[in-house]
């Protein structure tokens, strides 16, 4: 193993040690897979032919692979086409080659028919899930002569992966080829999804907008290939150091790069495979540092990842403003999109299914938080579910333990209410389970004690904050009653990474107890929760979303 490597690596198992190290749970898990088309259709609806650049390395890697001979027709498969960004540069420099380009999107595969230098007589652009449907169906068997997977393998589950090579085998030419470029085991896109416990399977991930990615160590990719009859010519694992000086920010960025041969004696004996060669401490012609300015034939193409990087601060440039309609209450939010969330620092930057859902019911609902005093813990920059409670409460404490989420909170705020609305929420920081935090806004209580109502959307992801969230909600909530009702810890959310009965558990432990129920969706009797869509349509406005809400009294 190469040095930088073992650092990356060392870093990883550091990051991993600070973590719970849980992967998703079994349901997501099977979501991301049954509806992986789905996402990359959101992904390409997004963003077009706007998120990727084009990849013109392709000449300067492999360019003696495409030079046609004897006017001989030089046919290329692109796997994983997406807009286009691989095959329009290609040819642009060949324009001897056919080119088929299949994409598990079919968004994507639009993008490229649209795109100005599509020619049907050049290309062939089809949609095709290439680990259930064959692409013989729509191509000549052993007819291609060089097969391109740039950033897409990693898509795919690992134990799909030798499907996709076996349905690449069927229509790659016997001595044809298999150009492949994606992410490296160690890269630090790899290492923040880790510490975010987005992790599906060894090595493989989930990212916030739900698409995936594997990173491949060496050995576990030449194992892949050859165990499908395919012989490694090269191969190579680029490590780059990139910095953002504004930022003070040095991120270790690694991809690996290999070319592949069809053995036309089938499977290859792996013996003497792993001769494998590092880039690091060589010129790397690919990369240059983001600080410094790249010539024109300098590029990094680390597809998804890349561009998303350096933190929370770099994007609040890229916030967008979005409309938020509830009952009686029209919000103007400025936010990060969810595609971000695997690389920001804080998750608070972006809004989320469960704060839009408990909005909604407080718009609906005034009672749960009329002439009470409402704390909202975790609420992010958005802070909806706070500005609804501020027209019915006594007051509200909006409070989360980011300050760029705060910094954020405070400027929807202040442009979204009027000065009497906005003068009855007080924003605090509360990182839960700091004393010096909690005792500052308990004071804020009042002579009561506590809050009557504490809200929470969205904060029970980590497994490692749901004994902090608990113990800190149990500082801040009132023993007293509110007239005829008891204060409550009301929780809203998605279930992710901690399963109910560890929540219920923790929460027991800590002094509450669970009054009312609503799991995904399904509540067994009437009750409290129920109520609360009595004569609205919430329900169905959100009826794709599986939404869960726990209701606690002390």
């Amino acid at each position: 193993m190469a040095t930088g490597e073992q650092h990356t690596t060392a870093q990883i198992s550091s990051s991993s040690s600070n973590s719970s190290g849980r992967p998703v749970t079994p349901f997501w898990k099977e979501k991301y897979e049954r509806d992986a088309r789905r996402y990359w259709d959101i992904f390409y609806k997004r963003h077009e032919d706007k998120f990727f650049k084009d990849r013109h390395y392709l000449d300067k890697e492999w360019g003696k692979y495409f030079e046609v001979q004897d006017g001989a027709n030089m046919v290329v498969l692109e796997v994983g086409c997406g807009a286009g960004n691989t095959i329009f540069p290609l040819l642009s420099t060949y324009p001897d080659i056919f080119v088929h380009a299949c994409d598990f999107s079919s968004r994507a595969v639009d993008l490229v028919k649209k795109h100005k230098d599509f020619r049907p007589d050049r290309v062939n652009a089809f949609a095709c899930d290439i680990t259930s449907e064959q692409l013989t169906e729509g191509m000549e068997p052993s007819s291609v002569d060089i097969v391109t997977m740039i950033f897409m393998l990693s898509a795919v589950a690992p134990d799909k992966m030798p499907l996709v090579l076996q349905n690449v085998k069927n229509v790659l030419k016997h001595g044809g080829r298999v150009l492949f470029r994606d992410y490296a085991f160690g890269d630090l896109a790899q290492e923040r999804l880790m510490s975010k416990g987005q992790q599906i399977s060894e090595n493989f991930y989930v990212r916030g907008d739900g698409t995936r990615a594997y990173y491949f160590s060496n050995e576990y990719l030449v194992d892949l290939f050859s165990e499908c009859g395919f012989a490694l010519e090269e191969i190579c694992v680029h490590n780059k150091k990139v910095e953002n000086r504004s930022l003070d920010l040095v991120m270790n960025r690694n991809w690996i790069q290999a070319t592949f041969t069809l053995n036309p004696a089938g499977p290859v004996d792996t013996n003497n495979q792993h001769n494998h060669q590092s880039c690091e401490g060589k010129e790397d012609k690919l990369a240059g540092a983001m600080s410094q300015k790249k010539s024109p034939n300098e590029e990094i193409d680390l597809s998804v990842d890349f561009s998303n990087m350096f933190g929370a601060s770099h994007y609040l440039d890229e916030a967008q403003t979005i409309t938020i309609k509830a009952k009686g209450h029209n919000f103007k939010i400025k936010m990060l999109t969810k595609e971000y969330q695997h690389t920001c620092k804080s998750t608070g930057l972006m809004l989320w299914e469960s704060a839009q859902f408990m909005c909604s019911l407080l718009a609906e609902n005034p009672s749960i938080v009329a002439g009470k005093s409402v704390l909202e813990i975790g609420c992010g920059s958005a802070g909806i579910c706070s500005m609804v409670a501020a027209s019915f409460a006594r007051f509200v404490v909006a409070t989360d333990g980011d300050a760029e989420s705060l910094d954020l909170l405070r400027q929807n705020t202040s442009s979204n209410l009027e000065v009497d609305l906005r003068n009855r929420i007080l924003i605090r920081k509360l990182f839960w389970g700091d004393e010096d935090d909690m005792k500052e806004v308990r004071e804020l209580s009042g002579d009561r004690g506590g809050f009557d109502c504490i809200i929470g959307t969205d904060v029970t992801y980590n497994p490692d904050a749901i004994l902090p969230l608990f113990r800190t909600a149990r500082k801040l909530i009132s023993d007293k009653s509110n007239g005829d009702s008891e204060a409550a810890l009301i929780l809203c959310y998605i279930q992710r990474r901690v399963d109910e009965d560890s929540i219920l558990s923790i929460a027991t432990a800590q002094g509450f107890r669970l009054v009312d129920k609503w799991i995904n969706g399904v509540q067994e009797s009437n009750g409290i929760i129920s109520s609360w869509f009595c004569g609205n349509d919430v329900c169905s406005a959100f009826r794709n979303i599986t939404l869960s809400i726990l209701y606690f009294e002390v």
